[in-house]
């Protein structure tokens, strides 16, 4: 490969209007992530059903989710290695089997420990789809509308999540053994994974650092042959002073890609990310997967505990959106931090609410600013690598995040024996607003190329 074949791929691709090709690739990837959502969602309604139909306690409740969110840890560290050793879109579809067909495994688990270990396996899965799916989709975005197709990709987020809380609204409390039910609609993934590997092309990008040249000019020459939906062809910015200044090659070994991401060039953003991961984490899975428990352990029925968590999850929609807009308009940083700052004040009044109008208000004003948070996150975090780093420096930032993701759950019990809700969500707010705070060391690279 050389580096003109490298650099004419990346041009051509920042240079494209958005086209139909685009929103194949957007939309394939997206549906996966919608999956990914409804499985992560499905499972905070199957605790709670679980806490009353085999007699759960808080710790044995929190076991469950963080079965899941160890995997995910696992996964994002090791789907990302592969995804740069051996595409991003092979590890894609590996992601969606695997999770698709454990979690219509757990539909069968007959006691607590069979269903830890499926939800372990499911999240090996979850964990490594996202970081790669992120990335992949930055590959073939635009440089002027990056960040939005991010934020947009993972508003599909709140289109599973939301398909989750419908779920957990209409099924679980109304079918014996609902949740059984809702878990087997979580094998859908599996399916969706043939349509991935088949219908879906490698990243361009990818195969040019790999030295497949020829492959990187069919799929290029595919997109700029698609039927263009949005906007034309044009020039993309040089790199800023500010823009990462670091070159790399393919790095064949592990142990390569691991001292990468802490080159004297990437260490600033590597360190920050960690932060911002570890702390959004904590905060948004401490509070999103204990929802619809702690609405219920209040004095709701199931019925009217699930139907204020689908309420609040429809919120994150409009969050998503304003981010998308936002993000090309103030920049990744200033986006970031005002959203996190917005989560931090929200998670403050919702500890506080008492009546069902606050709990709604407050509610649905954490979920609008915790998932744009989210989808900010999203597209600054590929940016800040190199593409032989790329899917490896998003897995590992995502696999930290979800380590606060395991300790989150079994804290929430803690918190609330010593201080109550009210507690739990200071915790939270206090986590939001490092997260807010670090995103300032991030570099802003809102229409700069994606390449070094």
């Amino acid at each position: 490969m050389t580096d003109t074949t490298t650099e004419s791929v990346a041009g051509r691709l920042d240079r494209l209007p958005f086209t139909r090709a685009h929103l194949r690739v957007l939309t394939g990837s997206g549906a996966g992530w919608a999956l990914d959502a409804m499985d992560v969602g499905l499972i905070s309604f199957v605790i709670t059903a679980l806490v009353a139909e085999w007699n759960l306690t808080g710790d044995e409740a929190s076991w469950i989710a963080s079965a899941g969110f160890l995997g995910m840890a696992i996964g994002a560290t090791v789907g990302g290695l592969l995804a740069d050793r051996i595409g991003r879109r092979s590890v894609f579809a590996l992601t969606l089997l695997v999770y698709g067909v454990a979690t219509g495994a757990s539909a069968l688990a007959g006691g607590l420990v069979a269903l830890i270990l499926l939800r372990f396996v499911v999240g090996l899965g979850l964990g490594a789809e996202l970081p790669v799916a992120s990335t992949y989709v930055s590959e073939f975005a635009p440089a002027r509308i990056r960040g939005r197709v991010i934020v947009i990709l993972e508003a599909f987020w709140a289109v599973g999540w939301s398909a989750a809380a419908l779920i957990g609204f209409l099924v679980i409390p109304n079918v014996d053994e609902g949740w059984r039910w809702a878990l087997a609609l979580g094998a859908v993934p599996a399916v969706y994974a043939l349509v991935v590997r088949w219908a879906l092309p490698e990243s361009p990008r990818w195969l040019a650092g790999r030295g497949r040249d020829a492959e990187a000019e069919r799929v290029v020459a595919d997109l700029e042959a698609s039927p263009v939906l949005v906007g034309a062809h044009t020039p993309v910015s040089a790199p800023a002073a500010t823009s990462v200044p670091v070159s790399v090659g393919p790095a064949e070994t592990v142990g390569d890609r691991l001292r990468g991401l802490f080159a004297p060039a990437l260490r600033v953003p590597t360190t920050a990310l960690w932060v911002i991961w570890f702390c959004v984490n904590f905060a948004y899975y401490g509070a999103f997967i204990w929802i619809p428990t702690l609405l219920f352990s209040q004095g709701y029925d199931l019925v009217k505990s699930f139907g204020f968590t689908l309420i609040i999850t429809v919120a994150q929609l409009p969050g998503y959106a304003v981010a998308a807009w936002l993000i090309e308009v103030w920049g990744r940083r200033l986006t970031l931090s005002v959203f996190l700052v917005g989560s931090a004040m929200s998670a403050l009044l919702f500890g506080q609410a008492s009546t069902e109008g606050t709990i709604l208000a407050t509610g649905m004003a954490l979920s609008f600013f915790n998932l744009g948070a989210w989808g900010a996150l999203y597209a600054v975090t590929p940016e800040m690598y190199p593409t032989a780093l790329r899917a490896t420096g998003a897995g590992w930032a995502a696999g930290i995040g979800r380590v606060a993701s395991i300790v989150a759950p079994p804290a929430v019990p803690l918190l609330l024996g010593r201080g109550g809700i009210g507690l739990v969500f200071v915790v939270f707010a206090g986590f939001f607003v490092i997260a807010a705070g670090t995103a300032w060391a991030l570099v802003d690279r809102r229409g700069v190329a994606l390449e070094d």
